[in-house]
């Protein structure tokens, strides 16, 4: 029996952040928000702690091209609440993809899959999401994964 085992904790020092860029277009919604939260909390690495921010930033271009399976386009409501009496709101998946912020389903979605609290609210601030194929970070020189390739599901033509 192996005595004075410990348990490995990242330091600050020993994080390494990469940059990844996800193209979501014709990618399954939650097939795609399940694989980006892992990677914003960093359980994709051997060195995963737990009260550690040591995930990677993410970038996801098209998010406005991202499917659904199912009647989830039109069946899947989001609802907010105004803060009056009476003031539940409503609207569709399908009509938010259509309408002037159609990146809020993919946040939302992942931002839903990441535990509540302070931690999960910094490691979302390493999300970015573009509705379009453009984004700013071109200077990070993002490595790019393929989430189409990875399984045949993850992909969906409309």
């Amino acid at each position: 029996m192996v005595k004075n085992m410990k348990t490995y904790t990242a330091k600050p020092a020993d994080i390494q952040k990469k940059w990844i860029l996800i193209d979501a277009e014709g990618v399954v919604l939650g097939r795609l928000a399940s694989l980006v939260a892992m990677r914003l909390r960093g359980k994709h690495k051997a060195s995963f702690t737990p009260h550690m921010d040591m995930g990677d930033n993410v970038i996801i271009i098209n998010a406005d091209k991202v499917q659904m399976t199912g009647k989830k386009r039109t069946d899947k409501i989001y609802y907010w609440h105004t803060g009056y009496p009476g003031g539940i709101k409503q609207r569709s998946a399908g009509d938010i993809l259509e309408g002037n912020h159609p990146e809020r389903v993919l946040t939302k979605a992942i931002q839903r899959m990441l535990p509540g609290g302070p931690l999960s609210r910094q490691q979302m601030t390493n999300l970015r999401v573009y509705a379009g194929a453009e984004h700013g970070h071109e200077a990070q020189n993002p490595e790019i994964v393929d989430v189409k390739s990875m399984n045949p599901k993850n992909s969906r033509s409309a």
